[in-house]
């Protein structure tokens, strides 16, 4: 099928363009650039010898949406990966977090909708879930906006809202939520990974600039949780495996409204990740421990079982896999993508 991926430079668009590409799938990318670089289009050919298409402008306007769609439509489906998606930075800019996350979703659907698209895929989070007690995360484990603690993960759980009831009045069209946990890692070819602008809000990211040398030390965000070594608790998932999550969910789409919870099940502490990563670069590296960041849980954790039992999909790749693969990219890009 042929696939509009909004956000499609970024991050998990980017290797998501790689496994619909090796799928056999046709994708065009909408991306405004703002946390990406146009080299990311490049460098897709590089890996799967296929042309690819970027278009460059905002998913939360509804003429660039248009536009997409009249110079490289008809789309099948949507992915929509267009949101800023940094709790903390969400506590700060909530007025930033609730237009951008809304208002691509908006855009996306009206165009989408209006051009006969079957199929919308929605990056959602783990985070949505607001109850610790239900720990491992199941699709129905609960979800109050009340109880959320940050502007994203609320964003999101709008969306998932939103996105039901447009299904219901819209019974022909396929919604899958996929509820992301903690993506990591890098394209083993080391010509895509993940670059935020900046000083990254994400651990791995940083990890891997302080392991370069371009950050003085790791920043450790409490180590007083309820934990066993006291360090947060997440589900790290390889960003190949959930770029394959993605491809599973659109080939097995049908008419309705489905949620798939994408992570390995596994939990990593924060200390944990760090000691992986300097497994792969063969040396201690410097770190202190600072405050809670605001909105930060003690843990978050799936079972993954039902994207198992209905898409075929199973995470492959463990934290040693995935701290590795960051830092053969981060030694190939000490730039990122700017050098």
């Amino acid at each position: 099928m042929r696939v509009l991926l909004a956000g499609g430079a970024g991050y998990i668009g980017a290797h998501t363009a790689v496994a619909l590409l090796e799928a056999g799938h046709e994708v065009v990318l909408l991306d405004n650039l703002d946390n990406t670089s146009d080299v990311v289009a490049e460098r897709l050919q590089q890996i799967t010898g296929t042309p690819v298409t970027l278009v460059v402008g905002d998913a939360a306007d509804d003429e660039v949406v248009e536009g997409a769609f009249a110079a490289h439509g008809p789309f099948e489906a949507i992915i929509h990966f267009a949101a800023h998606k940094a709790v903390g930075e969400s506590t700060q800019k909530p007025l930033q977090y609730y237009a951008n996350n809304l208002d691509s979703t908006f855009a996306l659907l009206r165009v989408g909708l209006a051009h006969g698209i079957r199929s919308f895929v929605f990056s959602s989070t783990g985070t949505v879930y607001s109850n610790p007690a239900d720990l491992p995360f199941a699709e129905s484990a609960t979800r109050d906006l009340v109880e959320l603690s940050n502007p994203y993960s609320k964003s999101k759980l709008i969306n998932e809202v939103i996105l039901a009831d447009v299904q219901r009045v819209n019974p022909e069209l396929n919604v899958t939520l996929l509820r992301y946990f903690n993506p990591v890692g890098a394209h083993e070819s080391g010509l895509i990974g993940e670059d935020p602008q900046g000083i990254p809000n994400n651990l791995m990211p940083f990890v891997a600039r302080v392991a370069v040398g371009s950050l003085p030390e790791i920043n450790v965000f409490g180590d007083d949780y309820d934990t066993p070594d006291g360090t947060g608790l997440r589900d790290y998932i390889h960003v190949v495996d959930l770029a394959e999550g993605h491809v599973a969910a659109l080939e097995k789409a049908e008419p309705g409204l489905k949620s798939y919870n994408l992570g390995t099940g596994r939990p990593v502490s924060v200390l944990e990740l760090i000691a992986s990563f300097e497994k792969a670069v063969g040396r201690e590296l410097p770190k202190v421990v600072a405050p809670r960041r605001p909105g930060d849980l003690a843990a978050t954790y799936c079972d993954p079982s039902q994207a198992e039992r209905e898409l075929g999909w199973k995470a492959r790749f463990g934290i040693d896999d995935m701290t590795t693969s960051v830092w053969a990219w981060q030694q190939k890009n000490p730039r990122g993508y700017a050098g």
